[in-house]
C-alpha cells in the first residue's frame, strides 16, 4: 500500500477535530451507544416484572442519542466539506449523511411519540419497539458507510488523491481492499 504524504487539512481544525485527528468518529459513539442500549431496554422491557424503568430509561437513551447526534452531525458536515467534490468518497459521504439525517429524525420521532402520553407506563409498545429496530438498522449501513470513508478513502486521515480514489496497493497484481 501507498503510503499517504499528508492528510487533507479540515475546513476548520478548531471545531473538526486536529489534523488527521477528526472530531466526527469519536463523537458518533454517542448516539450509537445510546441507542443500542435503547434498543437493549426496549426489548428487556417485555421480560421483566416492572418494564416501566427500563421504557423510560430508552425513551431518556434515545433523546440522549438524538443530541450526540446533532453534534456528531455538526462536525461531520465539516468534514463532507474536506472530500473533493465529484469523486466516488464524495458520493458516500452524501449517502452517509442522508442516511444519518433520516436515522436521527426517526429516533427523533420516536422520542416524541414516546413522550407524547406522559412517558412511558409499561412495556415498549410494538411501534416504538418496531421503529428503534428499524432505525437502529439503517444506522448500522450507515456506519459501515463511514468506516469505508475512513478506511477505504482515508477522508480526513490520507492524502487527497488517496481520499479521491481510494487506497491502492503498490504491489503489482494486488488488487488492494475491497470497495
Amino acid at each position: 500500500m501507498t503510503q499517504p504524504h499528508q492528510a487533507k487539512q479540515p475546513v476548520s481544525a478548531a471545531l473538526a477535530g486536529p489534523y488527521g485527528h477528526p472530531f466526527h468518529p469519536i463523537l458518533v459513539t454517542v448516539p450509537i451507544g445510546a441507542w443500542a442500549a435503547a434498543l437493549v431496554f426496549d426489548i428487556a422491557s417485555h421480560l421483566v416484572k416492572g418494564p416501566e424503568f427500563l421504557s423510560r430509561g430508552a425513551m431518556w437513551l434515545i433523546a440522549l442519542g438524538v443530541i450526540g447526534a446533532l453534534a456528531a452531525a455538526t462536525v461531520g458536515f465539516l468534514d463532507l466539506f474536506a472530500i473533493p467534490t465529484g469523486t466516488r468518497a464524495f458520493r458516500v459521504g452524501l449517502v452517509h449523511m442522508t442516511l444519518n439525517l433520516l436515522v436521527t429524525a426517526a429516533y427523533l420521532g420516536n422520542f416524541l411519540w414516546r413522550h407524547a402520553s406522559g412517558g412511558p407506563s409499561g412495556s415498549v409498545a410494538a411501534g416504538p419497539l418496531a421503529l428503534n429496530a428499524a432505525a437502529f438498522a439503517v444506522l448500522g449501513v450507515s456506519g459501515w458507510l463511514g468506516g469505508k470513508l475512513s478506511y477505504r478513502y482515508g477522508v480526513r486521515v490520507a492524502d487527497e488523491v488517496t481520499q479521491s480514489e481510494g487506497f491502492t496497493s503498490a504491489h503489482a497484481g494486488s488488487q488492494g481492499p475491497p470497495g
